[in-house]
């Protein structure tokens, strides 16, 4: 990873081979899009490693990749300073399928729930799906705040838009 950009307020950017980058992903009936997130151990190797092992997933294709931003924490901050992503990725899941799978893979990269906005090896969410809106016990979709994160915006903004 090299650093690329200062930004404002402790910000900065990121960059490597797979982020951002474009991918040649599986034909998949839907498109999403993945927050990534972390702050404990090394986050960026380990977005990597989940790059490859979303890659070996049947039923799911990594279509793209944003640029990583370093930035504060928010809600608890006495912690590190956060590396954020997004991927936007095909499936053949369903929403709450989707988000299940995320689920075990934050736990397969060590993420552990001590408490809210905890520090954390892996974090993964769930921002668009297909453009469905989404709000049930488990899962809101479009994810909430997701247009007042900086975490998300400027990661987003990287990627390239397609046509279908």
């Amino acid at each position: 990873m090299r650093r690329t950009k200062r930004l404002h307020s402790g910000r900065t950017l990121y960059r490597s081979a797979l982020f951002p980058a474009d991918f040649a992903p599986r034909r998949q009936r839907y498109s999403a899009t993945v927050g990534l997130g972390g702050n404990v151990g090394d986050v960026m190797r380990r977005f990597e490693h989940l790059f490859y092992a979303l890659r070996r997933m049947r039923g799911i294709g990594v279509a793209q990749s944003g640029v990583i931003l370093k930035n504060p924490p928010f809600g608890y901050l006495a912690q590190e300073d956060f590396f954020n992503t997004v991927m936007q990725i095909t499936t053949r899941l369903q929403p709450l399928a989707l988000l299940r799978l995320l689920l075990r893979l934050e736990k397969r990269f060590g993420r552990r729930r001590s408490f809210a906005n905890a520090p954390r090896t892996l974090d993964l969410d769930l921002i668009f799906f297909e453009g469905r809106r989404v709000n049930s016990k488990h899962l809101t979709l479009p994810h909430p705040h997701w247009h007042e994160r900086e975490s998300v915006l400027i990661p987003l903004s990287s990627l390239h838009v397609r046509g279908n």
